[in-house]
């Protein structure tokens, strides 16, 4: 099923009906809705190589309501906004949880909003959707390492980006930590709320 909306714009050629998203991208608005999975993230990744293709000196919105997912597809959004040259600034809309706030947490510290009544959450990664049954003890030891490895990057690039020290983020992580708008600015997770004043500047400008 297809759940992208279309608009009718007025172009050379007349009257055209275009997917949404693609006027957004035209904007250097990209969106990344839902789970964290290798489909969400590819597709995003593609989206920000070709905005950084074609011009690295205009900045890129990503707009974020996502529940988490995947830490390898959500590692490799986090990464690629990393690199970037383009001034990437990242919005909440709803929530940015797990791998959402870390993918947040890609964009600079001035650069990350969230809108009044968005939350974001962070904790400890864990298995997911992994089996257990019919492996060997040495299987299980050697997944628990790096299970306790990857969270320790995660941990780390949380305490990087907020200022806060690593026994600060790991104190917090333990549990699913939510916090509101002004809770992720005073923790260091965001810069600010979006206001009258900064939301024509994300919906009708580019935002630096």
């Amino acid at each position: 099923m297809n759940n992208t909306s279309n608009i009718l714009m007025e172009s050379v050629r007349g009257m055209e009906v275009l997917p949404i998203d693609d006027v957004f991208l035209k904007e250097r608005k990209v969106f990344l809705i839902g789970e964290v999975n290798d489909e969400s993230c590819n597709d995003l990744i593609k989206k920000l190589l070709y905005l950084e293709a074609q011009d690295n000196t205009k900045p890129v919105t990503l707009f974020i309501n996502s529940p988490g997912g995947d830490v390898g597809s959500g590692l490799a959004v986090y990464d690629t906004i990393r690199l970037m040259r383009s001034p990437v600034t990242a919005v909440v809309t709803g929530i940015a949880a797990s791998m959402g706030s870390l993918i947040f947490l890609a964009c600079p510290k001035g650069n990350r909003l969230m809108l009044p009544s968005s939350k974001i959450m962070i904790h400890d990664c864990s298995w997911g959707k992994h089996e257990m049954g019919g492996k060997k003890p040495h299987e299980v030891q050697q997944e628990l390492e790096q299970l306790k490895a990857t969270n320790e990057r995660l941990v780390g690039i949380i305490a990087e980006r907020t200022g806060r020290t690593v026994e600060e983020v790991a104190d917090v992580t333990r549990f699913d930590t939510y916090y509101d708008a002004e809770e992720a600015i005073e923790f260091g997770l965001a810069s600010a709320v979006v206001n009258n004043t900064n939301f024509d500047m994300i919906v009708r400008k580019e935002v630096v």
